[in-house]
């Protein structure tokens, strides 16, 4: 069974959320306080938190940088700052999504049923994965399904599987400049989006209106299964 821990001070959020994931099948525990949150995570080891950035004792980006200094724990961060510079820094220190306040129940359990899929698979590692009509298999590089042969670029290849291993996961646009082009590259947007349209353009059923290959404006790329 997949534990989560919220994060929040809020007590109404507090007892929303964990009516609605007790309510699906997770254990869940919850705090109030970073440093709360923090001794839960020793405590409890969860599976996935639900973080809230705004806490009365501490920034939630230093929650998130306290926790990735000994988990990979995945992170969806909550947050009524609708700035892209505030999800951008909280991705950039290492969660894996961003929601932000007022939201919608149904539209964060989908984040978390997207997250914890990564969870759940056996290894962690993703080998395979479909694209439309396409199977990309990461282990031999190639492409199959259709009648025609799909030729990637090293740098299409590089993006492509960066997506791919992180199923669900929002990847900063800084995050994915920096892997592939080197820190130095780290405002030059204009390259994932043209190397994003390519991809689309060879892998996506229809490329104007992609399924798999996203982009989440002004914070960065996710691919979803």
């Amino acid at each position: 069974m997949i534990r989560v821990l919220v994060v929040d001070d809020e007590p109404q959020i507090l007892r929303a959320l964990r009516i609605n994931l007790k309510a699906r099948g997770y254990l869940v525990d919850t705090a109030r306080t970073a440093a709360a949150a923090l001794h839960a995570a020793t405590q409890h080891k969860p599976d996935l938190v639900v973080l809230y950035l705004g806490l009365p004792d501490r920034e939630g980006t230093e929650v998130i940088r306290g926790l990735r200094g000994w988990t990979t724990v995945p992170i969806i961060v909550l947050s009524g700052r609708a700035g892209s510079a505030d999800k951008v820094e909280a991705l950039d220190a290492g969660a894996d999504d961003y929601v932000t306040k007022p939201f919608a129940v149904n539209e964060l359990l989908a984040r978390i049923r997207a997250v914890t899929r990564r969870i759940t698979t056996t290894d962690g590692a993703v080998r395979q994965a479909r694209i439309g009509t396409h199977t990309v298999d990461l282990d031999k590089r190639a492409v199959t399904g259709d009648d025609t042969e799909v030729r990637l670029t090293p740098t299409e290849w590089q993006l492509l599987e960066h997506l791919l291993r992180h199923p669900g996961k929002l990847i900063s646009q800084q995050a994915l400049l920096a892997e592939i082009w080197g820190p130095q590259f780290d405002t030059h947007a204009n390259y994932l989006r043209q190397y994003m349209a390519r991809l689309r353009r060879k892998l996506e059923d229809d490329p104007a209106r992609p399924r798999h290959l996203l982009t989440e404006p002004g914070m960065g790329y996710r691919y979803h299964p």
